[in-house]
């Protein structure tokens, strides 16, 4: 198989499972309720979260990944068929025939849909195992154990799942809602310092667009917040997930909010020119800080459409800067980045539409903006024209 590195698995089956003191649980009480847990030493939970019914499961993880799969996999093995699949790595496992190889090695065990999918990994692994869940069979049970700080408060919960064409990034995928999702902070111990700057892209955007205790946090103890072991980190966490939980809840399927309030749609904030500056740079830049970049440009678009005033775009400036965030950007010029973004998965037809603030945690939506504007907003974070 060409992407997919199958790993030897071991017989047995069962329910049962261990649980770690000072845990938090996070309850999704939508259509498909599930739990999202934060805490430390998680793994001996799978075994419950799966239950006594399934048989067989596949554990989808980068091919490189040891450590954080060796836990997972001691969990798993005394109570179930195990296949071990190994991916590429990063946003490069997000394709067609990744996910075709994960098909035909679920095929070739005899996976049934009283089966389950098991990700260990970041936000990629996530996406793209959640992806073979959701179309293996029309859709089995997914459980997701992320690895990074950014694959925790962000692509672990919710149910989006996708691939990325040459496109664009996530313009193939669906919606599927885990079973569970297991936070374990202990990840975070062996997480290189850039993976959890990168993190911190989607916390702090969640402190714009509906919890400012955020910012408060971030602002108060700076790059202290990096610290694995700190309560701040854990408690930003849990933050995070409580507005990314609040939100799907609401609006699963982005099809809009109430009030004014834009729905799901607001968790894509600062992510239309994200997602473009990702595809610019072959997708060497990470998610988060992309996040970071496109969250300070279209804070300066609504500041010239008169929604915020300068005060919250520095803020902006000041919070993300805070935890080592880039808040400029320079490497590729608009019209390209432009092309991009009119093929994002918001834009309806030739209309660009951007999650915007019409102050602190009020976002709302801005269609049809003044090229103008956007022009200005890019040479605003330092791009060239």
């Amino acid at each position: 198989m060409s992407g997919v590195s199958p790993a030897g698995g071991s017989e047995g089956r069962g329910g049962g499972g261990g649980e770690s003191r000072g845990d938090t649980v996070l309850e999704v009480r939508g259509a498909s309720p599930y739990d999202v847990v934060v805490g430390r030493g998680l793994a001996p939970r799978l075994p419950e979260v799966l239950g006594d019914h399934t048989q067989r499961v596949a554990v989808l993880h980068p091919a490189e990944l040891t450590e954080p799969l060796a836990p997972v996999l001691d969990a798993l093995r005394p109570h179930f068929d195990v296949l071990a699949l190994g991916l590429p790595d990063g946003e490069h496992t997000k394709t067609a025939a990744v996910a075709a190889d994960c098909w035909e090695a679920l095929g070739e065990s005899g996976f049934t849909r009283s089966d389950a999918v098991v990700t260990v990994g970041g936000g990629a692994t996530t996406d793209l195992g959640g992806f073979v869940a959701a179309t293996w069979l029309r859709g089995v049970r997914v459980v997701h154990v992320p690895t990074t700080l950014l694959a925790m408060v962000d692509a672990a919960v919710g149910g989006k799942t996708g691939v990325n064409t040459g496109a664009g990034k996530n313009l193939v995928g669906s919606f599927h809602e885990p079973a569970g999702v297991l936070c374990d902070l202990d990840l975070l111990d062996t997480l290189p310092r850039a993976e959890l700057v990168a993190g911190m892209g989607e916390v702090v955007k969640c402190g714009f667009v509906a919890d400012p205790v955020v910012l408060d946090l971030v602002e108060a103890h700076g790059e202290a917040v990096l610290d694995p072991a700190s309560p701040v980190l854990r408690e930003l966490v849990e933050r995070a997930v409580a507005v990314k939980v609040d939100v799907v809840v609401g609006d699963l399927r982005e099809t809009g909010g109430r009030d004014g309030h834009p729905g799901r749609e607001v968790l894509n904030y600062g992510h239309t020119l994200a997602h473009a500056v990702e595809r610019a740079e072959d997708y060497q830049v990470r998610h988060g800080e992309a996040v970071a970049i496109g969250s300070v440009f279209v804070a300066e678009l609504a500041r010239r459409a008169g929604r915020i005033d300068e005060a919250l775009v520095e803020r902006h400036r000041r919070a993300f800067g805070a935890v080592g965030l880039p808040t400029t950007y320079a490497g590729a010029p608009f019209d390209e980045l432009l092309a991009t973004m009119r093929v994002d998965k918001k834009a309806r037809g030739s209309l660009l539409r951007f999650v915007v603030l019409e102050g602190l945690a009020r976002p709302a939506v801005l269609e049809g903006p003044e090229e103008s504007w956007l022009r200005e907003a890019y040479a605003a974070i330092g791009g060239p024209a």
